[in-house]
């Protein structure tokens, strides 16, 4: 193919999730859109596997309908501790449990009937005034859209690479699927118990179980140990060890890093930030899918508009509530204590953790969390502890 085969108006450099909704997007705002990708389809990569309401009803909204053979609904959260269990229901409509490469598939056929074009095997060198390198050839566009994740290359080139909100350290995750019937339409958050009296180290883990279809579910485990595994942290698990010591486990384990970064600007000229480029909320949140798919409804009419400040904006605010939540469960998982008193008051006011939840589906904006969520919360918490 020659040099102008290469050109687009939108070219987005990530073939993942992220940069499929953003292609898909922009294709739907009549923009040409290539795809450059150093990986070629299905791209798998660890993660829990769970769409929200709010990401079920982003991709409706690009036209893109999950398969009920592909797919389980789930209708809340459910939080599992030593002592207590807590769950609360979606206020509108259920969320989708979904194999990654299944949801890889349908975004990648989306985008290829739209008419977006690929480059798939192809490595990004470099970002050039107007346009990128792709290895030894130079190719044209208007946009750049980073979505190439965590590490982002086009984050680094761009200058991009600073940051107004980190919290560290990362943790790790690491996913297994399984054949088994769900055994229940909710998905279920295991939290670690209290350190043993032979060993003083707490495991300091959540295992999620995600029914992904009428015959399988997704079981991670995000911990801040790089090594600890899967079969590990069901030791810690028994009633759950024992659901799933007769099923068949599906594929390889896999793993991948989480954290809790924001970035100071998400776009520098003609070059935007998608998906993990642009920054991230820790997996507990299970809202990584979820807002790479509003980013890429946000985006598509700022380069409409080749106005990128209102993408800015949107990105921002599309993270802050969940942030704030995402810490406040962090600060959970470092204390067994405080872990204990949070599961107790939950239980106790199960509407506190509806609330909560609503802030993920986007009902609630951040002060309204505060105030209406977490505030009440503490204060639950503190008379119990008395």
């Amino acid at each position: 193919m020659g040099a102008e085969e290469y050109s687009a108006n939108v070219l987005v450099v990530g073939g993942g999730p992220a940069g499929l909704a953003a292609a898909i997007a922009a294709r739907l705002k009549g923009f040409s859109v290539l795809v450059v990708d150093s990986a070629e389809p299905p791209i798998d990569k660890a993660c829990g596997e769970g769409l929200m309401p709010d990401a079920v009803e982003a991709l409706r909204r690009m036209g893109i309908a999950i398969p009920s053979g592909e797919s389980f609904p789930f209708r809340g959260i459910r939080f599992i501790g030593e002592n207590h269990r807590v769950e609360a229901r979606f206020p509108d409509g259920p969320g989708l449990g979904v194999r990654r490469v299944s949801l890889h598939r349908l975004l990648f056929e989306s985008a290829e009937q739209r008419g977006v074009s690929f480059l798939w095997k192809a490595r990004v060198t470099g970002l050039d005034s107007g346009g990128v390198w792709v290895q030894d050839r130079f190719i044209r566009a208007r946009w750049v859209v980073g979505a190439d994740g965590l590490n982002s290359s086009v984050r680094r080139w761009a200058g991009l690479d600073h940051y107004r909100f980190r919290l560290d350290p990362q943790r790790f995750g690491f996913r297994r699927h399984f054949r088994i019937e769900p055994w229940t339409d909710f998905v279920e958050v295991y939290w670690s118990p209290r350190a043993s009296r032979t060993s003083s180290r707490e495991l300091g883990c959540q295992v999620y179980v995600t029914p992904v279809g009428p015959d399988e579910v997704g079981v991670a485990v995000i911990s801040s140990r790089q090594q600890f595994r899967l079969e590990k942290a069901l030791e810690a698990f028994p009633e759950l060890a024992a659901r799933l010591q007769e099923a068949a486990p599906l594929g390889m384990q896999r793993g991948a890093a989480t954290m809790s970064r924001t970035l100071k600007r998400v776009f520098r000229g003609r070059v935007v930030l998608i998906g993990d480029a642009s920054g991230t909320v820790d997996a507990v949140s299970g809202q990584g899918l979820g807002f790479a798919f509003r980013q890429a409804l946000a985006l598509a009419p700022a380069l409409e508009s080749g106005n990128l400040s209102p993408y800015e904006s949107a990105h921002r605010a599309l993270t802050k509530a969940p942030l704030r939540l995402t810490s406040f469960m962090l600060l959970l998982d470092r204390s067994s204590w405080l872990r204990r008193r949070a599961l107790g008051a939950l239980a106790s006011n199960p509407q506190l953790f509806e609330r909560m939840l609503a802030a993920h589906v986007d009902t609630v904006s951040a002060p309204g969390l505060m105030r209406d969520g977490i505030f009440p919360l503490l204060l639950q918490m503190f008379r119990g502890a008395h």
